[in-house]
This record gives C-alpha cells, structure tokens and sequence, in this order.
C-alpha cells in the first residue's frame, strides 16, 4: 500500500513537470513569435512602411489584408492626411492575432504657387473634364491590383538627377486657382533626359498622350507599390514589359499641365499616395 502511494506521488509529480514543461514550451513560441513581428516605431506621413512577421502569417491594415512575401515581409503606405496611429493586426501561423501600433509624426505642409500653367488645364471646359476623369479612371484601374514582384524592397534610386522644383504633398495653387496637393515629387531637368527605373518591376500603364499628365508611365513594383512618372516626352516601354532597376523607360518633357520640362515621379501604395522622398531616404 505504502509503495501505491509512493508511485502515485511519483505520477503526479512527473505529470506536473510535463504540463509546466509544456507550458514553458508554448510560452517560448509565443515569445519567438513576438520577436520576428518587426515595425518601425514611428513614421512620417506619407512614408512607404516594410515590417517583418513569421512566414506565413496573415496580416490586416484597416479594412485591407496585406499579402505577405515568402521570407515574411510586409509593406503599405501611409496617406499624406493620416492623424492617428496605424494599427496593423498580426496572426502568426497557428497562433493568436498581436496588435501593432506605428505612430505616425505630422509634417507640415507649405503652399506652392504655380503660376503660367494654360488656363485650359486649370478650368477645362466640360468635354475636356469628361475625358479628365476617364484617363484617370484608367490610371486608377491599373493601380487597382499588384503582382507579387519584390522590387518595393530594394534600395531605390533617382529617376534623374537635378533640381527638385516641387514637392510631395504641398498645397498647389495654379494660376492662382487652389488645386489639390502635389502627388509626387517634381525633378527639374532638360527636355529628353533619360529617366530610370527606380526599382524593378513591370509597366501596367504607359500613354503618350493624357491631358493634364501628358507622357505617363506607371511601373509596379509589387504588393500595391508603384512609380509613376509624367510629363514625359518620349515612351521607351509598353505595358507588360518587366524592367530592371535603372533602365530607362522614357525621356523627360513637359507635356501635359506642366509649365517646363521636368520630371514628376509620384508612388503609391494602391490608392494611398506617398512620398519619393522619403522612400529614397529609407535604410534598406
């Protein structure tokens, strides 16, 4: 009977051992999970945002689900106007959802007066307005989706190099008429310069001819960021051509609602506009 006792005492006791054993297990899953969810701390408005979470994982921003590349990378923009925090939901394969919380730090945002733009451009009559909204409506079909292409990631590089003459998400005033804030970032060259790809990717929109962007192509560089450039004089792409980073996909110009030859390259995140810039000045 005594010996009974003693091997019960030894049962429980093994079995205790196990449950911590395994709870100690879970915790330390639990934790290495926590540590391969990686985010900034804080960004700028209008900044593109790469995160790292475990492979495999399914990742919200908002109302939207972010694919997430094989090697467990995530990427989204922030608008130009965000005043809160953005919040992303991780749920790690077979584990339970982690919030995430980037601050975002406001900038400020100085009005730009642009002056000669043909009045046309400015406040175009209504069958002009009409085919305003169609071409846009096609650029903004081709933002629409994205590939699983990888270029977001690299170290991007100047389109071309020179003056920058405008700047992401100032207040434009043309002809002394407010218009909507700048989408990208103008770099002021001559006429015919070669501009680059700044990162890899595939061409989803390329028109010799839009009314108030003139010469715009638009590349995808995969999971919803893409460039796209105006005002160009010359087309070296089509739509469907996959280019490296730094061929060239054009030349500048100053077609379209421009008042001289330079270079706009505006980026995006789907629908979300974000600044060169700072994605030029982001540490790979």
């Amino acid at each position: 009977m005594r010996r009974i006792g003693f091997i019960w005492r030894l049962a429980r006791r093994f079995a205790l051992c196990a449950l911590a054993y395994a709870w100690l297990i879970g915790f330390g899953a639990a934790w290495a999970a926590d540590a391969e969810i990686i985010f900034p701390i804080q960004v700028q408005q209008g900044a593109m945002v790469i995160g790292k979470v475990p492979p495999g994982s399914q990742v919200r921003y908002g109302d939207r689900a972010l694919d997430v590349t094989g090697y467990g990378t995530v990427v989204l923009g922030v608008a130009r106007d965000a005043d809160r925090p953005a919040r992303l939901t991780i749920t790690p394969p077979g584990g339970q959802p982690h919030s995430v919380d980037i601050a975002i730090v406001p900038r400020d945002w100085p009005v730009e007066r642009v002056n000669g733009v043909p009045p046309k451009t400015v406040a175009p009559p209504p069958h002009i307005a009409e085919r305003i909204r169609r071409e846009q409506a096609r650029v903004a079909h081709a933002r629409a989706t994205s590939s699983h292409d990888t270029g977001f990631a690299q170290a991007f590089i100047w389109p071309v190099q020179g003056r920058i003459s405008g700047r992401f998400g100032n207040q434009r005033i043309y002809n002394g008429v407010p218009g909507a804030a700048h989408s990208g970032m103008d770099i002021a060259v001559p006429s015919g310069t070669p501009v680059k790809a700044p990162a890899s990717g595939r061409i989803v929109f390329a028109e010799p001819d839009l009314y108030l962007t003139g010469g715009t192509v638009l590349i995808d560089h995969g999971y919803g960021i893409g460039s796209n450039f105006l005002h160009l004089s010359r087309l070296d792409v089509a739509v469907g051509d996959v280019v490296a980073q730094g061929q060239v996909i054009g030349r500048a110009g100053a077609t379209g609602r421009a008042t001289g030859p330079h270079v706009h390259w505006g980026m995006t995140w789907f629908d979300v506009r974000i600044d060169p810039l700072l994605v030029l000045e982001r540490q790979p």
